[in-house]
């Protein structure tokens, strides 16, 4: 944690040298680990390996931490790779480490903040709210939210600050991304260190920009304006700026509250979750990239509002009509039609290296719970773990067909979201028929839910209107 008023600093020379040792060090202590490997015994060898795995993840966590201004976006933008990442016995440990990174908020005073705020509205404080609470209600990972009214009519809403110096620090930090997805690499040998690279810079510079996040939050408020259980804040454009967000208040029930509702409670909550984030991607072509347990509220009536949409991801309707086709060749067991689907686009670089059947059977061990489970499955933290290993754990029964596998850069954040909406809906326990729900936008089905009735009315009333 930073101290009071800290600076966040700018000057990358002392961080560059340090990634760039942990780098080299690492490079030789895996060489020497695979060398000693040689003449241990299986079970040695792997306990090794695995010790070995962890200690690169713990540094790269402390690399990260001495950035300062990447390093919160930087352990978000990375954590879906933080449960595959370092081996089973060890991922508690590893765990801790990442959420002491993803806290690592700076403590700025508010007379900092307030200086930010005037700069970009050219306006005092006091004439542009009526009221002003310098106790901010929430960190944001770039910055804080503080809750106020507008003058004159008293309208509420939530004001989004960005950290003073944020984004200065971050795109320095960034120069050193590429020697941090190098030591990756060592742990995930399926990834393609410069596209992904690319993709999450690209990503984690357009957050610094609230802008182009109000952009994000008013092309979702408008498709789900009426929407009968979903809700995204109104942004107020006459006060937003690159580095202050102004948009509607709402207040509502939190995560930890929500969890500790009756199965049925939980239920609903899951589905509507599911279908905002998973209904964004495969109806809308736009999604949040971020299904964070803060990022969502159960208002009084019922409804869910969803927040922060920085991290944010358009894709064209081609890439999302391949994902669509690959999940239903996986629903229809169709191996072949998968590993054509999947050779063409550019994820098989040497097709012939992967089995049809083995490829079909890594697929759907990430994404049965929604394909080819066609009854109802309570979700939990044991099946989330389990398929999220099955997926990148480099121990998984999968590895070899992750080994000849490309991870296409659009489609990145997609399978972000995809995992960290499971791990949400399993930390809820929440039970439905997923696939039944899913297949209304592979297959175009007539929902089976109450809520899918709903909201199928309503994007029919969309047509209509149109």
């Amino acid at each position: 944690m930073a101290r009071e008023n800290e600076k966040i600093p700018t000057s990358r020379v002392r961080r560059t040298a340090t990634v760039a040792t942990l780098a080299a060090s690492e490079a030789v202590k895996q060489f020497g680990t695979r060398a000693a490997n040689v003449t241990r015994d299986e079970v040695a060898a792997e306990e090794a390996m695995s010790r070995r795995q962890l200690e690169t993840a713990k540094q790269i966590v402390a690399v990260l931490g001495t950035m300062k201004g990447a390093a919160m976006k930087l352990g978000q933008v990375m954590s879906f790779l933080d449960v595959g990442l370092v081996p089973e016995e060890h991922r508690e440990e590893f765990q801790r480490e990442l959420a002491k990174l993803r806290d690592a908020a700076p403590t700025v005073s508010f007379k900092q903040m307030r200086r930010v705020i005037e700069d970009d509205l050219e306006e005092e404080i006091d004439e542009v709210f009526s009221e002003f609470d310098p106790e901010p209600i929430a960190a944001a990972s770039i910055g804080q939210v503080y809750r106020a009214r507008l003058a004159p009519d008293g309208r509420e809403v939530a004001v989004k600050v960005q950290y003073p110096g944020v984004a200065s620090a971050v795109r320095a930090d960034m120069q050193n991304l590429d020697m941090i997805m190098r030591l990756l690499k060592r742990m995930t040998p399926g990834l393609d260190v410069k596209a992904v690279t690319a993709e999450i810079r690209e990503r984690i510079e357009e957050e610094l920009d609230y802008e182009l996040e109000a952009q994000n939050q008013r092309s979702l408020a408008r498709i789900f304006a009426g929407h009968p259980f979903i809700v995204v804040p109104e942004v107020i454009t006459s006060l937003t700026r690159e580095r202050v967000l102004v948009s509607d208040y709402v207040s509502g029930v939190g995560f930890e509250e929500l969890k500790k509702g009756s199965q049925a409670e939980r239920d609903r909550l899951g589905e509507i979750i599911f279908r905002f984030f998973l209904g964004c991607l495969y109806r809308h072509h736009q999604f949040s990239g971020d299904p964070h347990p803060g990022n969502f509220l159960l208002l009084e009536d019922g409804r869910v509002a969803f927040l922060d949409f920085g991290l944010f991801k358009r894709m064209d309707a081609a890439a999302v009509e391949l994902e669509l086709a690959c999940q239903r060749a996986v629903v229809e067991e169709d191996a072949a039609r998968l590993h054509a689907l999947l050779a063409e686009s550019g994820f098989l670089p040497e097709p012939e290296r992967v089995d049809p059947e083995n490829l079909l059977a890594f697929i759907r061990d990430a994404i049965w719970w929604y394909t080819t489970s066609d009854r109802e499955v309570q979700l939990t933290p044991e099946i989330a773990t389990k398929v999220m290993l099955e997926s990148s754990d480099p121990r998984s029964s999968h590895f070899r067909e992750m080994r000849h596998q490309d991870m296409r850069p659009e489609h990145l954040f997609g399978r972000r979201m995809e995992m960290l909406t499971l791990a949400v809906l399993s930390q809820l326990r929440a039970k439905d028929n997923w696939h039944r729900i899913a297949r209304e936008w592979m297959y175009g089905d007539e929902p089976v839910t109450e809520l899918g009735r709903q909201e199928a009315e309503f994007y029919a009333g969309l047509s209509t209107a149109r």
